[in-house]
């Protein structure tokens, strides 16, 4: 009961992270515009957001397994509230960037944060090895819901307006409950066992490598390292491609294409992330069938390919359509690629293996758009959406020769 009342309360503290999340990456650009801020220095607000948060993730790689998993947690949710309540009552710009770094303010509107790394880690120990993927599965569909539900949220400043609130305390407001809301994963970090935190087995003898390598968790043992290398170079590719296919130049595309509007791009992009979220409970079924590595290329190598007829379909229904078939294929291998990472690592491994693959994909996704914008502008419309889907067919290649003779330990014992 212990393991699975633990999973409940990572489960509910993703979800719930991601409802602020979801919200925030919609009003906080059009609250900085509201406090006068120009473009510039919106744009080095919402920078300093996501360099806090690139500092937490890299910490949380190095440093969340010897300060303790749930200590960690508990105070990335602190710095969160406390960050969010500074941007929602600071009037000076220096204020602003300071508050904003330090709560790790996300306009992204997706959940890419230290604290999805620790959850990761700590997900495989609430349950079994035949049942991880489905866990991973279930965090993801909640993140997704919660991003969608929390984009809803984004109409409370227009609510409290209409109940008679001045504008600007009505945005203050909201962002104000924005950042209480991001600690409410608090109270159920609070609550998580003791079992979850790295290595307690090898903590139990105060002698040895084995405590050695716990006391120096951010360490790797021999065998992981060559493994976690290729791993991330691969899922580097992967990020990179996904940079040129973001959803803000997939708007672009659409519209400058086709000639169409935010009325018929909004119920586009809204099928598509439902698409996403049921995409991940059907991951976890086939790769119970055909196993982890394979359910993530033969899912995603298909989804590449249908992006490049997205760039050359003669009509918006068509586009739509197979841009939609994409959407449902391409989000597969999320919580397959998490399962796979944590299965092939030593448990007291897993923040470190989580840390290090979500950083590099940070920086693929950092770097992807600058150069999709200056090829949408110097070369053609579709170079992107050709880049990228070129960049994720080659990952999925790589992938398949990499590892496909490295089944998960469940998949081991299966064929035995």
């Amino acid at each position: 009961m212990g393991a699975l009342s633990d999973r409940r309360r990572i489960l509910a503290a993703a979800f719930l992270r991601a409802l602020a999340t979801g919200a925030t990456g919609v009003l906080a650009g059009l609250y900085l515009a509201r406090l006068g801020l120009d473009l510039a220095a919106t744009g080095l607000v919402l920078a300093a957001g996501l360099a806090g948060a690139a500092l937490a993730a890299l910490g949380a790689t190095l440093a969340a397994d010897r300060v303790g998993r749930r200590r960690f947690l508990l105070g990335l949710a602190f710095a969160g509230a406390v960050g969010g309540l500074g941007v929602a009552f600071a009037t000076r710009p220096a204020a602003l960037l300071v508050a904003a770094f330090a709560g790790m303010l996300n306009g992204m509107g997706r959940d890419r944060g230290a604290a999805l790394i620790v959850e990761q880690a700590m997900l495989p120990a609430t349950t079994s090895d035949a049942r991880r993927t489905r866990a991973f599965a279930w965090y993801n569909v909640l993140q997704d819901a919660g991003h969608a539900l929390g984009a809803l949220l984004a109409g409370a400043p227009a609510l409290l307006r209409h109940a008679g609130w001045d504008d600007l305390a009505a945005w203050r407001a909201t962002m104000a409950g924005l950042a209480l809301l991001a600690l409410a994963p608090a109270a159920l970090y609070a609550g998580l066992g003791a079992a979850l935190e790295a290595g307690p087995a090898a903590r139990a003898a105060p002698d040895g490598a084995d405590a050695r390598r716990v006391r120096g968790c951010a360490r790797l043992s021999p065998g992981t390292r060559p493994v976690l290398a290729r791993l991330a170079a691969l899922f580097a590719l992967d990020s990179l491609g996904g940079g040129f296919l973001t959803a803000a130049l997939l708007s672009a595309f659409f519209v400058e294409r086709f000639g169409v509007d935010e009325a018929a791009l909004a119920p586009l992009f809204f099928a598509a992330r439902v698409l996403n979220a049921l995409s991940h409970a059907a991951a976890a079924w086939l790769a119970r069938r055909i196993g982890l590595v394979n359910t993530m290329v033969f899912t995603h190598l298909p989804s590449s390919l249908l992006l490049v007829t997205v760039a050359v379909a003669p009509s918006f229904p068509v586009a739509a359509a197979l841009f939609l078939v994409r959407e449902g294929l391409v989000e597969m291998d999320v919580p397959t690629r998490q399962s796979y990472v944590m299965a092939i690592v030593r448990p007291e491994e897993r923040t470190v293996a989580s840390g290090v693959t979500h950083l590099v994909r940070m920086a693929g996704w950092a770097v992807g758009p600058a150069l999709a914008g200056a090829a949408m502008q110097g070369v053609a419309l579709g170079t992107p959406l050709a880049i990228g889907a070129a960049a994720k067919i080659a990952y999925d290649l790589l992938l398949w020769v990499s590892f496909r003779r490295r089944p998960a330990p469940e998949e081991r014992r299966g064929a035995a």
